[in-house]
């Protein structure tokens, strides 16, 4: 006896429609995130979905998957009746972020010890030759992308999932102000400079206790710079006139 099952099988055009949904999705969510991590877009900033889409050239649909993505990523919030914007922070909230951000530098310190890899190890020295050419030219531009990838770097030197996460959620909340602390400080490009050259150093030697305490002091150090950088004249946005830089309609 043959036994026929009644599976529903979308249409190919149905299926090939939703692959290109989620591909411009995640292409429409890269690009806002590189435009906030970049400075483009500033805290606070309103982000229209009609503008985005219309700017980005696609429909809404991917635009409202992207923000839900960034949403979650913590880079963005929606506010009911209100909308979406690009996520501030008070100092009270961004001191709470580091006090957490340095506990996590800390323990993957330690893991990043133990469980590296001469590859990565390699890696890690590659990435802290290249924020060294970007940091003697005091080009924030280069310098702060690679120091993103360099302690995203050592969270995945950790192996271990749960806590990349939690780290990668953290720092996006604070890299909307970790930037222009770094570009902002006089001293800030030595000081990170010579403090990851330290947390090089010790991970290559095998020393989990100078590491994690490396780490920790590293955090604490970039909030001791978030601070300056909060009580300095705001600054004028100089990039965020262009036209499809914060999506905004023409008038």
């Amino acid at each position: 006896m043959q036994i026929v099952y009644n599976v529903h099988v979308e249409s190919q055009p149905a299926v090939i429609a939703l692959l290109q949904s989620r591909s411009l999705a995640t292409a429409v969510r890269e690009e806002l995130e590189r435009r906030i991590l970049s400075g483009e877009i500033s805290p606070g900033d309103k982000l229209n979905e009609q503008d985005v889409a219309g700017a980005l050239k696609v429909s809404r649909g991917p635009v409202r998957e992207a923000f839900r993505a960034l949403d979650q990523a913590g880079l963005i919030r929606t506010e009911k009746n209100r909308g979406v914007f690009v996520r501030s922070l008070t100092r009270f909230e961004a001191d709470e972020l580091y006090e957490v951000r340095a506990g996590l530098d800390a323990l993957i310190g330690r893991l990043a010890v133990v469980r590296c890899t001469p590859a990565s190890i390699r890696e890690v020295r590659e990435l802290h030759n290249a924020m060294q050419k970007a940091a003697n030219a005091r080009n924030v531009d280069e310098y702060y992308p690679l120091n993103v990838r360099f302690h995203d770097l050592l969270a995945q030197m950790t192996r271990n999932a749960n806590l990349v996460a939690a780290y990668r959620r953290l720092v996006n909340e604070l890299h909307l102000y970790r930037r222009e602390a770094l570009a902002s400080g006089p001293d800030s490009f030595p000081t990170s400079i010579r403090e990851h050259l330290a947390i090089v150093a010790a991970i290559s030697a095998g020393d989990a206790d100078l590491a994690a305490r490396l780490l920790y002091e590293h955090a604490l150090e970039g909030r001791r710079r978030l601070h300056q950088a909060l009580v300095r004249p705001h600054r004028a946005k100089a990039r965020a006139t262009a036209a499809g830089i914060k999506f905004r309609r023409k008038s």
